[in-house]
């Protein structure tokens, strides 16, 4: 577990949260990133919000380059095996009414019934998926 960061985990979860309810009490909606791309996409109303929203979440990573020079990530490789995974998570975040990311985050701590049922289904999955192939 040479890689586990508790504090930086711990702060941008915290943040992460932070944006979420900023977005909550300012504007009344909720951060689920499936239903933010699916609205602006189809969808004229409250387009320039959900515009901004996810120009702040491509713009973020590229700025914190620009002064964290260190940064340790890779990017998959674009393959069919990708886009097949893309499209079944599309797919999955449509019948799941939302990605993992907004039943996790948002529903949970809007006390939703139908999140956090959501939420014990993808753990649990993860748990055995991740053991029968590990």
């Amino acid at each position: 577990m040479e890689n586990f960061t508790p504090f930086s985990a711990l702060f941008g979860g915290a943040l992460i949260g932070l944006g979420a309810l900023i977005l909550m009490l300012g504007l009344g909606r909720i951060a689920g990133i499936s239903g933010i791309v699916s609205q602006a996409l189809f969808n004229r109303n409250d387009r320039p919000w959900r515009l901004a929203f996810l120009l702040g979440l491509i713009a973020g990573p590229i700025t914190l380059s620009l002064f964290v020079t260190d940064l340790d990530y890779s990017t998959p490789e674009l393959t069919s095996t990708t886009l097949l995974a893309g499209l079944l998570v599309g797919l999955g975040t449509a019948w799941g009414s939302g990605c993992t990311s907004g039943h996790g985050i948002c529903g949970i701590g809007r006390f939703s019934v139908r999140s956090i049922v959501a939420t014990l289904v993808f753990m649990c999955a993860g748990i055995v998926i991740a053991t029968l192939f590990h």
